[in-house]
């Protein structure tokens, strides 16, 4: 175990602690504590950081009951910076979003296109219903409700019905991916996830199984 004393606490006595969660490993907040607010941490077991704005000690949860249970705290090579694992009650936001890092300010078109998934699209959706944006057009659908959701769904299956009569390739292939957001966005409004679909789909092709062995053995 690393002493606290060998920690380099900058001129206002204080340190950078980078707080993630335990399970998703997702980055929460960026906060600073004091050696007075680490030693209360280490104590309790809940993140206490020192509030630069109000200058005094800060245990998060005390007021919103949002705490964070501290799994490890992790010093960097330097011993200038923390790690702090958690496992959060709550947001980590005072705003009321999950993690204080929302926001994109740039990203790789070619690595974002790389490492797309359907789950990872289903989370975005989901936090555009649970923690509304404005502007965006996903919360938008939400905030109009089932019979808008459904309408958009209907509107982008005719769409794709008429790209493929029409055999273009690209202009289905366009429709069917509107179709598959719109239907995604339908599947988090009635609280439907991608395993459910998923077993579904596996039940179909077990009983389409043993069709087909009952036929062979005709």
């Amino acid at each position: 175990m690393l002493d606290i004393n060998s920690l380099k606490f900058d001129e206002k006595g204080l340190i950078p602690a980078v707080v993630i969660d335990n399970k998703t490993k997702k980055l929460l907040t960026l906060a600073y504590m004091s050696r007075e607010s680490l030693e209360i941490s280490m104590e309790k077991g809940l993140t206490c950081f020192y509030s630069r704005s109000r200058q005094e000690l800060w245990l998060k949860g005390e007021t919103s009951g949002n705490y964070q249970h501290i799994v490890s705290i992790t010093a960097d090579c330097d011993g200038d910076a923390l790690e702090v694992m958690v496992e959060p009650d709550g947001p980590a936001c005072h705003k009321g979003t999950f993690s204080c890092f929302n926001d994109t300010v740039w990203e790789s078109p070619e690595l974002t296109e790389s490492q797309f998934s359907l789950e990872a699209l289903m989370k975005l959706i989901e936090g555009r219903k649970t923690e509304k944006k404005e502007g965006s057009y996903t919360t938008y659908l939400f905030e109009k409700g089932i019979d808008k959701i459904l309408k958009k769904v209907g509107e982008e299956s005719t769409e794709v019905i008429i790209a493929g009569k029409a055999d273009d390739k690209a202009e289905t292939i366009y429709e069917i991916s509107d179709l598959t957001y719109h239907v995604l966005v339908l599947m988090v409004q009635m609280g439907i996830s991608l395993d459910d679909i998923k077993r579904e789909l596996a039940s179909r092709h077990v009983i389409d199984h043993k069709v087909k062995q009952e036929k062979m053995t005709k």
